[in-house]
């Protein structure tokens, strides 16, 4: 493979990495935990958005059963939005050397 054809495939991926990421913009995924006391959301980018812990359970006496639920509702978060963007790449067509399946 010529060096043109890999600069030509780099810039395919690239711009397909471009549009991939405006297309994940507007998504988000929202996880509950803690019997609905920890709500979490995340956005396309892998990141927090919004985190909303109910005043209940903010008690020294919770602190470590909230602290697990935060973990898990992260987690959860992660997988779902992991979920969200292998299903937009499967939908571009995937990316140019990587598997499909």
């Amino acid at each position: 493979m010529s060096v043109f054809s890999k600069l030509k495939q780099f810039k395919d991926l690239r711009d397909q990495g471009k549009k991939l990421q405006g297309a994940l913009e507007g998504e988000s995924v929202t996880v509950r935990t803690f019997g609905d006391k920890v709500v979490l959301t995340m956005d396309g980018n892998m990141k927090i958005s919004a985190l909303a812990i109910d005043p209940e359970v903010l008690t020294p006496a919770s602190k470590v059963k909230l602290e697990n639920a935060i973990k898990d509702a992260h987690d959860d978060a992660l997988k779902k939005m992991q979920r969200v963007i292998a299903g937009k790449m499967q939908a571009m067509g995937g990316f140019p050397g990587m598997p499909t399946s």
